[in-house]
């Protein structure tokens, strides 16, 4: 999966929280959201909250859909309010995808 199909596949599954999404699927749309969030931080405050407001939703349900991909329940995404215990989603995001089909569906195709 390339860059501009990451980004089109999170769009357009802005609120879908169920099926699995690839490694690169997930951190191909993480840049995208890090390199658009600083440059709108540069450009000015309302245009770096835009930005946030329209990410927030793809962000949570890739992240989601990415701890699908490794077996794990999306709820696991909370554990990112607790300072430092935070960084077990890190973790589980560098994670290979499971091979095999699981109980969120079969795996990504790309």
């Amino acid at each position: 999966m390339n860059f501009q199909q990451a980004v089109a596949t999170c769009f357009a599954k802005y609120v879908d929280f169920s099926g699995r999404a690839s490694r690169a699927e997930y951190w191909w749309f993480f840049l995208a959201y890090l390199v658009l969030a600083i440059i709108a931080g540069f450009i000015h405050e309302y245009a770096y909250f835009i930005v946030v407001l329209a990410f927030i939703l793809p962000m949570l349900s890739a992240g989601a859909r990415r701890l699908h991909d490794i077996g794990k329940s999306g709820w696991w995404l909370l554990i990112g309010i607790i300072p430092l215990v935070n960084l077990v989603l890190l973790y589980f995001a560098v994670q290979p995808s499971a091979p095999e089909s699981n109980e969120y569906g079969p795996p990504p195709a790309a």
